[in-house]
């Protein structure tokens, strides 16, 4: 053989085993998932983002995280470009789950799969599944401490309370008002509890964005027209950000002192700023879900629908988004307050020590 021979030869081996390689390195890359969510204003966002890009890093998947600051256009123009740039899978946590029917159609014509994050989608039959709390359960935790705290079962009462709803954009909130009344209904109809504004239902109580100076405002205009020489005993909270806001309101007006205390106040994430406020003995209650959990189940319901295996879920019958029941796998929330905070939040690894204290 001479020598030019020689030297294509080798070219061109050199150039199959470069393809070679690069085929390899493509296989082991099983692409890119979206990761949409609503905002950095709440650490519980932030912890769940960084909980998605870890586990879809541990898979093997390309994470793309994006915040859209809770601006409806801005997570709608996030979503679709995602689905340009070519994303196998699309994680939504949705700032309104009625806004986002045309994007996932432009998603589903490019065979982009869609996973609802912890709020459900509505109104869209391109929501392949459903990841989430039991959102029911949630509100039965909230209230359920409340009438712990009030020894409302052993027959004490009657005690003032007001009620709080999440964003009414945000079909969660609902369900935790619903899961809440299905417990303090009973007490409100036989006159151990009393809601003095006569607020009820969620038309009522709604905080629009979860917005904790929208609960404060709402606290202060609660407190001066129906509170005047009478008591707070205790208030459903839905989330931890309404909860600090609301005890501002409080204590503005005098609550917080030995002569005072706070009523019992619930609320949702366990959120540092909360747990440092449970253990000042301020807000009673709140509710845990684990997002390291919930980006799990997530990350296996992207495996298992890409490579064509069974998705594991365990209801298909709560989540109806106005179009289809979107099949969905639930996980326990966990009621947390002074007297189980450190085991649940602290011995579980979800945060250290350092940061409560």
């Amino acid at each position: 053989m001479n020598r030019k021979l020689m030297l294509k030869t080798t070219l061109a081996t050199g150039l199959v085993a470069a393809f070679a390689l690069t085929g390899t390195a493509y296989a082991q890359d099983k692409g890119s998932v979206g990761v949409s969510m609503p905002t950095k204003s709440s650490a519980r966002w932030i912890s769940d983002g960084d909980s998605m890009v870890k586990v879809l890093k541990d898979k093997g998947y390309k994470a793309d995280l994006q915040y859209a600051d809770d601006d409806i256009p801005n997570q709608l123009a996030q979503i679709e470009n995602m689905v340009t740039k070519g994303v196998k899978v699309l994680v939504i946590a949705a700032i309104d789950g009625t806004t986002l029917s045309n994007a996932l159609q432009k998603a589903a014509d490019k065979g982009v799969k869609v996973i609802a994050y912890d709020r459900l989608i509505k109104g869209s039959k391109n929501v392949d599944y459903y990841a989430t709390f039991d959102n029911f359960q949630v509100g039965v935790l909230q209230a359920g401490s409340l009438v712990k705290a009030l020894n409302l079962a052993g027959g004490k009462g009657p005690f003032n309370i007001e009620l709080f709803g999440g964003s009414p954009d945000d079909n969660n909130a609902f369900f935790f008002y619903d899961g809440a009344m299905s417990v303090l209904k009973p007490y409100i109809d036989s006159g151990k509890l009393v809601v003095r504004s006569k607020q009820m239902g969620m038309d009522k109580v709604g905080t629009l964005r979860w917005d904790g100076a929208v609960a404060q405002a709402r606290m202060d205009n609660l407190l001066s027209a129906y509170y005047g020489n009478a008591r707070v005993d205790a208030v459903l909270s839905p989330y931890d950000g309404l909860s600090i806001g609301i005890l501002s309101s409080l204590k503005g007006v005098g609550y917080g002192t030995p002569k005072q205390p706070y009523p019992f106040v619930s609320g949702q994430d366990a959120e540092v700023a909360s747990v440092k406020s449970m253990l000042r003995g301020e807000q009673y209650s709140t509710v845990f879900k684990d997002t390291r959990e919930l980006a799990k189940v997530t990350g296996g319901m992207i495996d298992a629908m890409l490579s064509g295996k069974k998705v594991e879920i365990n209801d298909t019958k709560t989540y109806n988004n106005g179009v289809k029941v979107v099949p969905s796998y639930l996980l326990k929330p966990v009621s947390v307050d002074v007297s189980n905070w450190k085991p649940i939040l602290i011995d579980s690894g979800y945060y250290k020590e350092s940061q409560i204290k």
